[in-house]
């Protein structure tokens, strides 16, 4: 069966013979989780009608670490990969055939047999600061800055601590976990004063918190992979490769190449915070923004540069290493 590849290239076929239905895609269990996986399902079978019929696709939700621990920083029981450690478990014991996840939650090295075969059209990267009902407005122009003296920000992110310590190293930071609405329920109950959530997953669930700022991408440097969509799926297996190839996108996957390429130049810890964000310019050429810190503020360091979009990896790993250079060595101790 032949199908026309969505960017007008050389047509892609896939064999759907080759194995049987339904296929079983991987997933997390949280709302958000389960919107994403629900759009790469809506986008596959768009670009492979044969696959459109009711028993095409099986959800497999999967807990996972990172779920299951709410009480602790990631950084304390082993860093972002706990939200994929038993999705490719089950990916390489072959219970499902692919699985769908956050970008910026997986880790910079796949597991041996594992790949990242696709990554889906980028929603907005940016951060959002969301103040608890009843707080005064913030200032747009100065959202962190307008915060009041001592306000209680909660965050399980590091990165976001260190940028926020940076320049309010008098606010107060405790851990905040769950998903999107468990987050927002704990900020009007008045646990925190404000939080900081990624926009990307706010639009997804069609959430506009009262008197949210966005922040500006090179004040809060995001997280790599922020707003992406990733799909990975066994080593071996052509037949889904093909599949995903035809519905990858490919901005996405040159910004996410070069946030990817940035992270594994730098080689942190699970407790060094670490932004990248790369966007593509008028002209064409990428520009990727980088940053490293410790996690109480007490240094930052954040570069830019920008090149081909052809040489994507190669100016992850440039930004990188200069920023990895000229930073103390107990940043990536």
């Amino acid at each position: 069966m032949s199908l026309a590849h969505p960017a007008g290239g050389a047509p892609a076929r896939v064999r759907p013979h080759a194995r049987p239905l339904p296929l079983r895609v991987g997933t997390r269990g949280s709302p958000l989780a389960l919107w994403q996986t629900r759009c790469f399902l809506r986008i596959v079978t768009h670009f492979c009608p044969v696959l459109r019929h009711a028993n095409a696709f099986d959800e497999h939700v999967i807990a996972t670490s990172g779920d299951r621990i709410q009480d602790r920083p990631l950084a304390d029981v082993g860093g972002k990969g706990l939200f994929a450690k038993e999705i490719h478990e089950a990916l390489l014991d072959g219970r499902i055939d692919f699985a769908v996840h956050s970008l910026k939650d997986l880790e910079t090295e796949m597991p041996p047999g594992i790949v990242l075969a696709c990554t889906l059209k980028r929603e907005d990267a940016r951060d959002a600061l969301v103040p608890r009902p009843g707080l005064a407005a913030l200032d747009p122009a100065d959202p962190l800055g307008s915060l009041p003296a001592g306000a209680r920000l909660g965050t399980a992110s590091l990165r976001r601590q260190a940028q926020v310590l940076h320049v309010r190293p008098d606010l107060q930071v405790g851990v905040i976990r769950g998903n999107v609405q468990t987050r927002l329920r704990r900020l009007s109950e008045g646990e925190f004063d404000a939080t900081l959530l990624a926009l990307a997953g706010l639009r997804r669930m069609d959430l506009s918190p009262e008197g949210m700022v966005v922040l500006d991408p090179e004040a809060m440097v995001p997280a790599a992979g922020q707003g992406i969509i990733g799909v990975t799926v066994r080593e071996g297996d052509t037949e889904l490769h093909e599949l995903l190839g035809g519905i990858e996108d490919r901005e996405a996957r040159a910004v996410s190449r070069a946030e990817r390429a940035l992270l594994a130049a730098l080689d942190g810890s699970c407790r060094t915070p670490i932004g990248g964000h790369a966007k593509l310019l008028p002209n064409g050429q990428l520009h990727l923004t980088g940053l490293v810190a410790r996690p109480d503020g007490s240094f930052l360091l954040k570069r830019s540069l920008h090149g081909p979009v052809a040489d994507a990896a190669g100016l992850g790993e440039s930004l990188g290493y200069s920023l990895r250079d000229d930073s103390p060595a107990d940043i990536f101790g």
